[in-house]
């Protein structure tokens, strides 16, 4: 089974980590990393380092493209990391990461990621 880290400026990694558990169960292969407002990058590092060390199948989503999360992480792919990093984490991306990895299928996080954002007024108006 694959490894799921979340990673965020501030809590949102956790939070979001919540929410999927409210609509899935508790998840133990998901880890999150926070990156805190006292912290650098050097610190959410070696956070992050932790976080996928010995793990041979990491899939990571990140908040924010351009952020400092998300940076760090495409620093340690760029170093010969090896897992999967997306940016612009969202719900329906975790939850189709968790009901792919039940199903044994892979999971197609873009198009997930991006059909969970719709404009409802057009959906209630018609």
């Amino acid at each position: 089974m694959s490894k799921l880290v979340l990673i965020s400026h501030g809590d949102f990694s956790a939070a979001l980590k919540a929410s999927a558990e409210m609509i899935m169960g508790p998840q133990a292969d998901i880890a999150t990393v926070g990156l805190q407002p006292n912290e650098g990058p050097e610190d959410f590092r070696t956070k992050f380092e932790a976080a996928i060390a010995g793990e041979s199948k990491v899939t990571v989503l990140a908040d924010l493209k351009g952020g400092t999360p998300s940076n760090v992480a495409a620093a340690v792919l760029a170093q010969g990391g090896d897992f999967d990093l997306y940016a612009g984490a969202n719900l329906p991306m975790v939850i189709s990461y968790l009901n792919a990895q039940m199903l044994g299928a892979a999971p197609d996080l873009l198009r997930d990621g991006q059909a969970g954002v719709v404009y409802v007024n057009d959906i209630v108006k018609h």
